[in-house]
């Protein structure tokens, strides 16, 4: 019984600690704001003016837009398309096609055929089909880095073939990029989820990620150890991608887009996190099973393939997010009661985060405890099939765990 009272104080102070830090932090917390109106040329309104309007355009910085697709015949259309649509004047993009067995290489050349047959397109259209993938590289790492090299522009822009951009997210980037001196600029999507329990699922684990990593930090500029990367929209500075070691740096990390931001904050570059639900729309996983099969393959990577680690996340899981909910029913004495603080606590962190991050909070939170759960037994799954396998599959190529856990290192 003394255990459990013991329990409960730590379990309550340690929502109340997270519940401080988010209060604290929430000035940290941005949205991406809109250009003001004159902040690019836009179109000539009339032939006299056009000279003026070239002029002013070229001295805008180009920016590349480079995006890896494999096996995305489905969605890649639509996610070229936004970007040929998109109001900065001074844009180009790279689509790599990465081995994709589909027919996203076919979608791809007629997008470029039909780019070029539009005399309102001025924005070029490249695709690069890379057909073998180099030993020590991950397949996406190795796109975007080729991509990479055929890109001209003073900016990158590595995004993923899935994701919808509102026709001003580029200018409003470029824009915010410009004027606050920022070297990295990575952006959270809204997330079109579809059904209550994959809602629920998603916004849980966004949640306790948000928890773990803090992702605000990476706005504090004085601090270079914690960063943030969004695989949906990092755009760097070429310099500052050059100075990280490009993807190169870290070719065989599934998490590219975490260690990306984590390598500018460390290179002492300015970094913002903003969230970009206006702006970028993506279905991150079409139902709750891809969700499960997708996390499983990668999870453990997030504890950088050490079991300790893994087992402290799931152990933590259950006493700090699960274990309150039934205790509050046995617990007894003045601990029931102190566990039911907890949970409302819990609750409040829950609804300030999601709120921060997507903009609303659904009735799916009364599925928390079950979420629980479920992340829980991903994290076991994770790390058998890891260790099970040697390794991981990833979009149809396997990578050994030794190579993987140098990587790391």
């Amino acid at each position: 019984m003394m255990l459990m009272k013991l329990l409960s104080i730590i379990t309550l102070s340690y929502w109340i600690v997270m519940l401080w830090d988010t209060l604290r932090s929430r000035r940290l917390m941005l949205r991406l704001p809109h250009a003001p109106p004159d902040a690019f040329p836009g179109a000539p309104p009339d032939k006299a003016a056009g000279p003026l309007h070239f002029a002013a355009k070229q001295e805008l910085p180009l920016v590349s837009v480079v995006i890896a697709a494999k096996e995305e015949e489905a969605s890649i259309t639509e996610t070229v398309r936004h970007l040929l649509n998109q109001t900065y004047p001074r844009l180009e993009i790279i689509a790599v096609n990465d081995r994709s067995q589909d027919g996203t290489g076919r979608k791809l050349e007629e997008l470029r055929r039909w780019s070029e047959g539009k005399r309102h397109i001025e924005v070029p259209l490249t695709v690069i089909h890379v057909t073998t993938l180099p030993a020590g590289w991950l397949g996406k790492n190795h796109a975007l880095y080729q991509g990479y090299k055929q890109a001209r522009g003073q900016y990158v822009l590595f995004t993923d073939a899935d994701v919808l951009f509102a026709p001003e997210t580029v200018a409003d980037a470029v824009h915010y990029m410009k004027s606050g001196g920022i070297d990295h600029l990575t952006l959270a999507p809204n997330m079109a989820v579809s059904g209550f329990w994959l809602r629920a699922f998603v916004s849980y684990f966004f949640f306790t990620l948000s928890l773990y990593i803090r992702p605000w930090r990476a706005n504090v500029d004085s601090q270079h150890k914690n960063g943030m990367g969004v695989g949906a929209f990092n755009m760097l500075t070429r310099q500052a991608y050059e100075a990280i070691g490009t993807h190169q740096a870290f070719a065989l990390r599934p998490d590219d887009d975490l260690v990306l931001g984590k390598r500018v904050k460390e290179a002492g570059l300015r970094q913002r996190l903003a969230a970009g639900g206006e702006h970028l729309a993506v279905e991150w996983y079409k139902s709750l099973g891809e969700a499960v099969k997708g996390l499983e393959k990668n999870l453990f990577s997030g504890f950088h393939y050490k079991l300790t680690l893994a087992a402290a996340a799931a152990a933590g899981q259950q006493l700090l997010f699960l274990f309150p909910f039934a205790a509050v029913w046995w617990a007894g004495s003045w601990a029931a009661p102190v566990y039911a603080a907890s949970v409302a606590v819990m609750f409040a962190v829950y609804a300030l985060l999601l709120r921060s991050l997507t903009g609303r909070v659904g009735a799916e939170a009364i599925a928390l405890p079950l979420t629980v759960c479920l992340l829980i037994y991903i994290v076991i799954r994770s790390v058998w099939l890891t260790l099970r396998q040697h390794g991981i599959y990833w979009r149809g190529t396997f990578y050994p765990l030794d190579e993987l856990r140098k990587m790391r290192r």
